[in-house]
C-alpha cells in the first residue's frame, strides 16, 4: 500500500521541519515524548543485542541508513562497532556531531559506498520514507558482506492498534510515510530482491508510544489533557 500524491523528493523536505518530529528533534515536550526519551536507552541496547544475535558477531561493520540524530550509532559505536550512518535532514546530522561527534553522512553517499562493506545495515522506521524504493533495496543487498543481515523496523498497517484507530493511526504518518507495509508484503518484497526474511519481531514500545500518539490525534478529552 502507498500514500497516493505523495510529495517528490525535493519537497518532502519540509514535512520533517517540525518540533515534534522526534527523530530529528529529540524535543522533550510533551508526556509522550519523555516517554520516549525515558525508555530510548532500553529500546537502543535491545536493537544492539538483536543485531549481535542475528549477525552472531560482537563487533563489525555497520550501516545505520536515516539515522536522526545518531542515538543508535553512538551505541554500536560504543558496543566496538564500526558505524557509519545516513542522514537526510541537515539539522539532525548537526545534532549527531554536537551530542556525540558522529561523521553522518548525506543520503547520496549511499552509492558511493563499496560493495560489501557491512555485517548490518539498520533501517529504524525509514523503508516506508524511501522514494526510489527498490534501488534503495538493490543497493543495501550490494553493501551487505557475506552472511551480513539487513534490520527493517516498519508500522504494520495490518495491526490490531491500525485497526482499532483506523484514520486516526499515528503510524500512517501521512504524507511522511510514503509506503504502508504488511509482514505479507516485507515478505515478498525481499524475495523481489533477491533477501529473505528470516525473523519478524514485535517492538513492543515503538506500537505503545503509536497508540499514544494516535489517542492525542483521535483528542479523548481527559487523555489529551495528559498526553499535553
Amino acid at each position: 500500500m502507498f500514500t497516493q500524491d505523495g510529495p517528490d523528493e525535493q519537497e518532502s523536505g519540509a514535512y520533517y521541519q517540525s518540533e515534534n518530529y522526534i527523530s530529528h528533534s529529540d524535543t522533550r515536550k510533551g508526556i509522550v515524548n519523555r516517554l520516549y526519551h525515558l525508555v530510548r536507552g532500553i529500546t537502543l541496547n535491545g536493537k544492539y543485542r538483536v543485531v549481535q544475535k542475528e549477525t552472531r558477531k560482537s563487533q563489525g561493520h555497520i550501516l545505520d541508513l536515516g539515522c536522526g540524530t545518531g542515538a543508535f550509532l553512538h551505541t554500536m559505536s560504543k558496543k566496538g562497532w564500526d558505524a557509519t550512518g545516513l542522514e537526510p535532514d541537515a539539522q539532525a546530522r548537526k545534532k549527531a556531531t554536537a551530542l556525540y561527534q558522529l561523521n553522518v553522512q548525506e543520503p547520496a553517499g549511499l552509492y558511493q559506498l563499496p560493495k560489501g562493506s557491512f555485517d548490518a545495515i539498520t533501517l529504524w522506521h525509514v523503508l516506508e520514507h524511501v522514494h526510489d524504493l527498490h534501488k534503495y533495496l538493490d543497493t543495501m543487498r550490494d553493501l551487505l558482506r557475506d552472511e551480513g543481515r539487513i534490520f527493517v523496523a516498519v508500522p504494520n498497517h495490518t495491526s490490531t492498534d491500525a485497526a482499532m484507530y483506523q484514520s486516526y493511526w499515528a503510524a500512517y504518518d501521512v504524507p511522511r510515510h510514503l509506503y504502508h507495509f504488511s509482514p505479507a508484503c516485507m515478505k515478498a518484497l525481499m524475495l523481489r530482491h533477491g533477501l529473505q526474511v528470516r525473523r519478524i519481531l514485535p517492538m513492543w514500545f515503538d506500537a505503545y508510544y503509536v497508540s499514544l500518539l494516535s489517542e492525542q490525534y483521535k483528542g479523548s478529552g481527559a487523555f489529551k489533557r495528559l498526553l499535553n
